[in-house]
């Protein structure tokens, strides 16, 4: 046969396979799209040809039959490099396409800032997304930490089961957590440091939104700081008649705290119904510090002496190694399922159950406390199994009429804290246990109008407290009643709220933002027991509202220019731990309850300023000024014209919790991101915050503001491994800038303060085939001692991580 027949021949032979696709539906062929690195099957990404688009299914499929071959195939992914091919490029690679993973300097979409799909630069506030990528990738052991790997959050720990993040100079009950649509933030989440964040699996997260700033309009109440809005996976349907079912699971071990965790998730999906089921097994033992420190430290973290009871007597034993930090070790689980079930194209279905429970969590802070003698000041301190189940029931729709999307959110969650201690060398063992029931209700709608997008709803939350109190002998277990924490009858917390936000795209260069929300709070709690001290009233009953808003502006002049400004209030209500806690807050100072409190209210101003350059680079700045007024502090107060009372057979001074300080915290956020090279990137972010509170004579630090602090990273990819390099860094804080009668734990920094630090890390992973992968981390390489602002422990030393994944 001549070279012109052979030519002829496969012209034939490719007329003949095209005509088998696109007529007769024999050989149509699929291609599978990968990522190049992990080899797993990407989902969500979109295939042009012309005018056809179609997106890859959960096996990363496309199914080729109805495009056109003789057109580009152009392949798009907000988290990976577009590609080009030629059908008949796709056939030479045996329709098997992978992918190159970037940084997003794209359009990425986000949903925490309205609680629908928006672009993020349609926004005009800061928002960051942490997606499931990321997670894996870097291996963190709890959220806290998570939060910390992102360089724009600021993160306080009192023991090694915490994490308390700081956003913008606000912290704790200030900063509202969300978990799929339901909020974390209830009635008992008190206004020093919160551990909270740790009773969820970050294994179990598709993607956590960080919105800085206010976000009171569309979440409510807490809200001052930012919203942290994290997103579990969501069960995936099968595209076929067969069913989808994939699994995978992790082991990792990390030597800083001997970390063992194990974890597996399951999903198995039909046409209209699907599963995911996940479980996760953590068990840390104490946690070591660096071993390189500055002189400016002294004694500062070192762990000299801890606490053993031998023959039935505490004893003071002298630690061999100072730098590990006895009593920090815990031990944690979680259970993760979802239902999913897709009625038709227009509703779905979601149950979800979460249950997170913990072993004791030591108080470190609070054990390394010593007296003026040298004695420790307590033989034992910490909280009690910290229990977390939420079980919630989602509808999502679509419509017509009133609203074109719409979710409906009914939540029930059940939360149980408890501190247990005793003194140095006493028998009685104190114990606090809390428990809180949250039913909540959230309807939220979306509506297009034109070039308007209204979104509206309405959410309640009522949270049931209930405390209890012993003491008990550890020698005889004989058992007496203790002053509870809270109000013994119980307290009750209604909050109702209604909001609207509306977006206009004015041009394609303007968009407008606005947005009111109401809120109304009834609390009402019960003294019962009055033999701690005979107080006049039986109850407390407090009624509060609260009216904020919100107005931004987006200009994207061209040339890849973005300027935003928003102006947004927030507002917190008196919750059960401000109005109605009664207590000793120190020696001779006794804390009383004031149904007087106002809402916390805070008026916020932000402007930012984006440049991104040729796709490849981009530069961001984000400055912010808020003001803070009606601010809950503690004061000296007076019960019935007395300063002064005797409690718990004492004379103390009388206290309670006041609308009197006002002040103002302003800041700077700067971030660089990079494509450097298709396989290379970098990025690097900066914070600045400055806050104070107001006074007749002068300007006085507010306490929770962080020192300036960020993170640099280059990120290197080649075929199946994955590198990254990365420096974690905190500047100093002086003494002179602590708030001394606030949260900053003064008594837990060198005498100058917190000293400046900085870390160098390293973490990589490497794909060993389509099923298993390997990973190594050492943090912290040149193991460096250091002590975050506010924390009463210290920060792991060098850590060592060895994970082994496998997935089917």
């Amino acid at each position: 046969m001549n070279n012109t027949n052979h030519h002829y021949f496969g012209y034939f032979s490719l007329f003949l396979f095209v005509f088998s696709i696109n007529f007769n539906g024999v050989c149509s062929p699929i291609i599978k799209i990968i990522d190049k690195s992990t080899l797993l099957p990407l989902l969500g990404v979109v295939l042009n040809n012309g005018s056809h688009n179609m997106s890859s299914n959960a096996k990363g499929e496309i199914e080729l039959s109805t495009y056109d071959t003789s057109a580009a195939f152009v392949f798009h992914h907000i988290f990976y490099s577009d590609q080009t091919f030629s059908f008949r490029q796709l056939e030479a690679m045996n329709f098997t396409l992978p992918l190159t993973e970037r940084i997003n300097l794209l359009e990425e979409v986000v949903i925490s800032a309205t609680k629908f799909e928006e672009r993020k630069d349609d926004i005009p506030r800061q928002v960051q997304v942490i997606d499931e990528r990321n997670i894996s990738f870097s291996n963190v052991q709890t959220p806290a930490d998570m939060l910390i790997n992102t360089g724009n959050i600021f993160v306080q720990k009192s023991q090694m089961g915490g994490g308390s993040p700081i956003i913008r100079g606000f912290e704790a009950n200030k900063v509202l957590m969300v978990i799929d649509g339901v909020r974390m933030n209830n009635a008992i989440y008190r206004g020093g440091h919160l551990q909270n964040i740790i009773t969820i699996d970050p294994n179990i997260l598709a993607r956590t939104e960080v919105v800085f700033g206010p976000g009171s309009t569309v979440y409510g109440s807490d809200a001052l700081g930012g919203v942290l809005h994290f997103y579990s996976k969501n069960p995936q349907l099968s595209q076929d008649n067969s069913p989808l079912f994939k699994a995978n699971a992790f082991a990792r071990y990390s030597s800083a705290n001997k970390e063992k965790t194990i974890h597996a998730t399951c999903n198995i999906g039909f046409k209209k119904l699907a599963f995911l089921s996940g479980i996760t097994f953590s068990d840390f033992d104490d946690l070591r510090a660096g071993r390189h420190r500055k002189e400016e430290y002294g004694e500062t973290g070192l762990t000299r002496l801890f606490v053993e009871r031998i023959n039935g007597k505490d004893s003071v034993i002298a630690n061999a190694n100072t730098s590990l930090q006895v009593s920090t070790g815990y031990r944690q689980y979680s259970i993760f399922q979802k239902a999913l079930y897709r009625q038709n194209a227009s509703l779905s279905h979601i149950i979800n159950f979460q249950y997170t429970n913990s072993s004791d969590i030591p108080r470190y802070d609070r054990l390394s406390e010593t007296e003026k003698n040298g004695a420790p000041s307590f033989s034992q301190w910490y909280y009690g199994p910290q229990k977390r189940l939420l079980a919630s029931y989602a509808a999502e729709f679509s419509g017509e009429s009133l609203f074109n999307k719409g979710r409906v959110i009914l939540a029930y969650q059940d939360i149980e804290e408890s501190r247990y201690n005793r003194k140095f060398r006493k028998d009685n063992l104190i114990a606090n246990i809390e428990k809180v029931k949250v039913y909540s209700l959230n309807i939220d709608l979306n509506k297009l109008i034109g070039k308007h997008e209204l979104r509206y709803g309405f959410e309640n939350s009522f949270n049931y407290v209930s405390s209890s109190a012993y003491s008990k002998n550890i020698i005889t277990s004989i058992e007496a009643n203790a002053k509870t924490r809270y109000p013994d009858g119980g307290s009750i917390m209604n909050m109702s709220a209604a909001y609207a936000t509306h977006s206009w795209e004015l041009s394609p260069k303007f968009i407008l933002s606005d947005g009111l929300r109401f809120t109304y709070n009834y609390l009402n709690s019960l003294f019962n027991d009055k033999s701690f001290y005979n107080f006049p009233w039986e109850r407390v009953i407090q009624k509060s509202k609260a009216l904020n808003g919100n107005l931004g502006l987006v200009y994207m002049p061209g040339k890849k220019w973005r300027v935003a400004a928003n102006f947004s209030t927030g507002f917190r209500v008196p919750n059960v731990d401000d109005l109605a806690k009664l207590y000793e807050s120190g020696s001779g100072k006794v804390i009383v309850p004031n149904p007087n409190l106002k809402p916390e209210y805070t008026y916020s101003s932000e402007v930012s300023l984006s440049k991104t350059i040729n796709d490849i680079l981009r530069l961001e700045g984000v400055g912010y000024y808020t003001w803070v007024t009606n601010v809950i502090s503690t004061k000296p107060a007076q019960f019935e014209g007395k300063d002064s009372i005797f409690f718990q057979e004492k004379k103390s001074q009388v206290l309670s919790n006041q609308n009197s300080n006002r002040g103002f915290i302003t800041g700077f956020s700067g971030s660089v991101v990079a494509d450097v090279l298709p396989a290379l990137s970098f990025s690097a972010t900066y914070n600045y915050t400055y806050g104070r509170i107001i006074t007749d004579s002068t300007l006085y630090p507010l306490d929770h503001i962080a020192p300036e602090f960020g993170k640099v990273n280059c990120i290197w990819k080649v075929k199946r491994a994955k590198t990254e390099v990365f420096v974690l860094y905190n500047g100093a804080k002086t003494i002179k800038n602590y708030n001394l009668v606030g949260e900053d734990n003064a008594q837990y920094a060198t005498p100058n303060g917190s000293l400046d630090w900085i870390t160098l890390n390293l973490r990589s992973s490497y794909q060993m085939s389509k099923n298993f992968s390997l990973q190594l981390s050492v943090e912290n390489i040149f193991d460096t001692y250091y002590r975050v602002f506010a924390s009463g422990i210290s920060a792991p030393g060098r850590n060592v991580v060895m994970a082994v994944r496998g997935n089917l």
